[in-house]
């Protein structure tokens, strides 16, 4: 008797597997959160700028990436780009570049966001003790604004770990892709309830992950109110 197709979670090998899946998934995850962070707050920085030309640049940056789904990003990179310039790059690497991209984008906002929301006499006082434009974001600005966007920037690496599931349409062995070569397996050799117990382990795993995260985010908004 197969217990509803369920005994396909207790063979250790099924187990190990999705978690190696997972450890790909956090690792192209966590390294596109890392680089997000710190270009994002540069760009940000930079979008603060008076130079009109340097903030329609990377405006028009921001835009392109909120109107490209990330999807079509991955295809590009993976399918259009190698061919273009004879390169070849792995599933792995793409991953870390299109999330790269994309969350770099989105954490500029967030940071500009943060920067100009603050007094407006904060700027003014520090250039008036003596402090020069760096000083002035890394001594003042900058510390506050940090403390302000923390929130947003929780809940846009909470999205960014969910959105590697698009990984697996680029055949990379992440979380996704692991689990659908699991079920394959399962169901000819006869467990036809194997879909619902994978998806079903794997929706828990992305939960544990991104639910604190999203509850981390939700009690700082609220505690900046």
């Amino acid at each position: 008797m197969q217990n509803l197709g369920i005994d396909v979670l207790f063979d250790w090998i099924t187990i190990k597997r999705l978690l190696e899946g997972l450890y790909f998934t956090l690792e192209v995850s966590f390294i596109a959160i890392f680089i997000s962070t710190i270009l994002g707050t540069v760009f940000g920085i930079i979008r603060t700028s008076n130079n009109k030309a340097i903030r329609f640049i990377f405006r028009t940056y921001l835009e392109v990436v909120r109107v490209l789904p990330t999807l079509v990003l991955l295809y590009i990179l993976y399918y259009i780009l190698p061919n273009v310039l004879n390169l070849n790059l792995d599933g792995r690497l793409v991953g870390i570049l299109a999330f790269s991209f994309w969350g770099s984008a989105e954490m500029s906002d967030i940071i500009r966001s943060a920067i100009i929301s603050l007094p407006k006499h904060q700027k003014e006082s520090a250039l008036a003790i003596g402090l020069n434009k760096v000083q002035m974001y890394r001594y003042v600005l900058l510390p506050q604004a940090l403390k302000l966007a923390l929130a947003p920037a929780i809940n846009l690496a909470a999205r960014i770990i969910m959105t590697t599931s698009l990984l697996v349409l680029i055949g990379v062995q992440d979380l996704i892709k692991v689990g659908k070569e699991i079920i394959e397996y399962a169901e000819m050799m006869g467990n036809d309830m194997a879909r619902f117990w994978i998806y079903g382990f794997i929706l828990l795993l992305f939960f544990i992950i991104c639910y604190p995260l999203s509850k981390l985010s939700q009690r700082l908004a609220k505690s900046k109110e």
